[in-house]
């Protein structure tokens, strides 16, 4: 559809990818501490996850959502798993332990989706951090209260942040952890 709107084949790919950080990774996350009472099944799928994405990179490029250019879905589902297990194990707090999900999932979600209606292409660029800012706060606070709100006022200053392979999934994760944690 978007190739059909003479999208780029990139830009379109790198929509898609945003879609799937807010369906598969924020809506996964926000039934997660209703459906599960310890951290350890919802994270050893996601790293299971991790692998498959992995398998298909190696066997045949998923084209619609997968690039050449980075694993960085790969990353994704990691960060997302180990965030979360890791901040459940230490606090007990399942509601807590998805805050670095859902800024990833939806936060960086919603930097792509503006940057691309903005530019057309993958870059960064601030206007994505101020569109992440409300999301990943009001995420941050009904999901962690005050606590949750500084780890999304933080991981949306520091999703501009890259260094390939380390990408903004896992600096917003584990930043946004450690917020969490040392602030606990």
């Amino acid at each position: 559809m978007l190739l059909r709107r003479r999208y780029p084949h990139n830009v379109a790919i790198y929509f898609v990818r945003k879609y799937i950080h807010m369906a598969g990774g924020g809506v996964v996350a926000l039934l997660v501490p209703q459906a599960f009472t310890g951290p350890l099944i919802p994270t050893l799928l996601s790293l299971g996850f991790a692998l498959l994405l992995l398998a298909a990179r190696r066997l045949r490029l998923l084209y619609w959502f997968q690039t050449g250019e980075n694993a960085y879905e790969v990353n994704f589902t990691i960060a997302w798993g180990l965030s979360l297990y890791t901040i459940w194990s230490i606090t007990g707090d399942p509601r807590l332990a998805v805050v670095p999900a859902l800024l990833i999932s939806f936060g960086d979600g919603v930097t792509g989706v503006v940057r691309n209606l903005l530019f057309r292409r993958r870059t960064k660029h601030w206007s994505g951090n101020l569109a992440m800012l409300p999301v990943s706060v009001g995420l941050g606070y009904v999901y962690g209260g005050p606590l949750g709100a500084v780890a999304g006022l933080v991981a949306s200053v520091v999703e501009r942040l890259e260094a390939p392979p380390i990408d903004d999934n896992l600096i917003i994760a584990a930043v946004s952890t450690l917020v969490i944690i040392l602030l606990y």
